[in-house]
C-alpha cells in the first residue's frame, strides 16, 4: 500500500477502486517518448475510461496521436450510463406529474 500511495499520491484510493471495477491493474500513466522523455500513455487513458483493453489501442494502423484523439473524443461508458439513468428518472418524474 505504501508503494501504491507513493506512486499515485492522492489518487491511490481512486485508482484502487477503478482497478477493482475493471479487474485490471492500472497501466503506467506514461510511456517513453521518441526523445527519451515521458509522455501520456494511450493505454492508461483507455483504462481510465474503463474501456476493454485494446478497444482503441489495439486497432491496426492507429497511431498514438490517433488513439489519443479517439479517446479524447470518446464517451466514458460509466458516465454515459449514469447520465442515461438520470435522464430516464427525470422523464419518469415528468410523466408522473
Amino acid at each position: 500500500a505504501t508503494v501504491r500511495r507513493h506512486r499515485w499520491g492522492d489518487y491511490a484510493s481512486a485508482l484502487a477502486r477503478a482497478e477493482r471495477a475493471t479487474s485490471r491493474t492500472a497501466p503506467d500513466p506514461t510511456e517513453a517518448g521518441p526523445k527519451g522523455g515521458r509522455r501520456l500513455s494511450p493505454r492508461f487513458v483507455e483504462w481510465l475510461m474503463m474501456l476493454p483493453e485494446g478497444y482503441v489501442t489495439a486497432v491496426t494502423g492507429l497511431t498514438r496521436n490517433d488513439a489519443l484523439k479517439a479517446l479524447g473524443n470518446g464517451v466514458v461508458p460509466p458516465q454515459a450510463a449514469a447520465a442515461l439513468r438520470a435522464f430516464i428518472a427525470d422523464m419518469a418524474e415528468a410523466v408522473a406529474a
